[in-house]
């Protein structure tokens, strides 16, 4: 039984029997919804009118009761409809985020402030964690968002946006031979020196290491973190080579180091923004996804407000140009 069934049963009941009107009433066709009526009676065991030929001239006396119900039906749909309506449009409330150290540092601060500017109401919770952590908040109902890079197996229960594109960069002190090197930088020198980059990076899967192994190579990974600035310290220590996001590069404080263009050598990476597929978004959240993710197209996001479907994240990339940070 569906609702549509139920909607074309009251509309022929509230046009005084006439299919046509009926179907008029709702922008549909009349062999539609003949159609749909014998499936709702096939499927009840009923007969709901009584008909002379193609005409109808009464409901039956289970008709009656059946209309009556399906009136009921419907009315309980149109208040569940207005509540979600209303709870989408509560101003108060909270907006959870858990997320990497990386975007927390870098890429959130003037999204918080300017989504705390518009909505002064709403708690902003935000919590910082590796990937598998950031995950585990999510299947915990922890956070309403989470924003990570890769990592798309964990999240499998979740819609995923795409929010930018991103190269690592090398970096080094001013001192370091590989300032001194000619040319681009390659695979084979970065294997001679320790390497000093994110946590999980020295993992068989990760990125980083499917790099190296498609050239035969090995690296040395001397120490991994979550953060970016602990990273550049133990570079400045000389402890290895630092690869971190470019957009982790602050002229300002990392004046003392050298960056050195490696998006030759690694993969493109993606961040990307996502929720679970049972969260009732609300209007505030929407709003936060275009501050973050202005390059979405708002129909996208306005779908998965009111619970319609959406692109998937492989579409999305297809067919979104994204921004390149760093």
């Amino acid at each position: 039984m569906k609702l549509q069934q139920l909607r074309y049963l009251t509309a022929i009941a509230e046009n005084g029997l006439n299919i046509t009107n009926a179907a008029e009433a709702l922008y549909t066709s009349q062999p539609g919804v003949s159609k749909q009526i014998r499936l709702l009676e096939d499927e009840l065991g009923l007969k709901l009118f009584v008909r002379r030929g193609k005409r109808i001239e009464a409901l039956t006396p289970a008709g009656e009761k059946v209309v009556e119900r399906a009136s009921q039906v419907l009315q309980q749909v149109s208040a569940i409809k207005t509540l979600a309506d209303e709870l989408r449009g509560e101003v108060k409330g909270r907006l959870s985020l858990a997320t990497t150290q990386t975007q927390a540092r870098y890429v959130l601060p003037s999204i918080i402030d300017a989504f705390r500017k518009r909505f002064g109401e709403i708690n902003i919770e935000l919590h910082q964690g590796t990937s598998e952590q950031i995950a585990q908040m999510i299947a915990e109902r922890q956070a309403d968002f989470a924003m990570a890079t890769g990592s798309t197996e964990l999240f499998t229960e979740v819609i995923k946006l795409p929010v930018y594109r991103w190269d690592r960069v090398v970096v080094v002190p001013r001192n370091h031979p590989l300032v001194e090197s000619e040319g681009p930088l390659d695979l084979r020198q970065l294997a001679h020196f320790p390497l000093v980059t994110y946590l999980f990076s020295d993992r068989s899967d990760s990125s980083l290491m499917k790099t190296f192994a498609g050239e035969d190579l090995t690296p040395r990974i001397a120490f991994t973190a979550r953060d970016s600035d602990v990273i550049k310290t133990y570079v400045r220590t000389g402890l290895g080579v630092g690869l971190v996001a470019g957009m982790a590069i602050e002229p300002d404080l990392d004046g003392d180091l050298v960056v050195i263009d490696v998006s030759h050598l690694f993969p493109r990476l993606t961040t990307w923004i996502g929720f679970r597929k049972d969260l009732l978004l609300k209007n505030y959240h929407g709003d936060f996804l275009k501050l973050i993710a202005p390059h979405i197209d708002p129909h996208v996001i306005d779908d998965a407000l009111k619970g319609r479907p959406i692109p998937d994240y492989e579409q999305l990339l297809r067919d979104t140009k994204l921004p390149l940070r760093g």
